[in-house]
């Protein structure tokens, strides 16, 4: 299992953004496909929106890579 922090700069970010910026895919569009696709979780359930919005303390995972997200200071 592979763990990243991410460390949050505002209130929330949008699923397939965060999974972009944390290098799990190239674009937005890359993604919302991969969200789509039901291989995403958040704070251990599935979730299918692409745009659902993340706040600092929840948890994303897919596959073998979770990313806790954290707020920034």
């Amino acid at each position: 299992m592979h763990e990243l922090d991410f460390e949050l700069d505002r209130d929330y970010i949008e699923l397939n953004q965060l999974l972009k910026l944390v290098g799990l895919c190239d674009s937005g569009g890359a993604g919302k496909a991969i969200v789509a696709s039901g291989a995403v979780s958040v704070d251990g359930e599935q979730e299918l929106r692409k745009t659902c919005k993340i706040h600092a303390g929840q948890v994303v995972q897919i596959e073998d890579v979770v990313i806790h997200v954290q707020a920034g200071g």
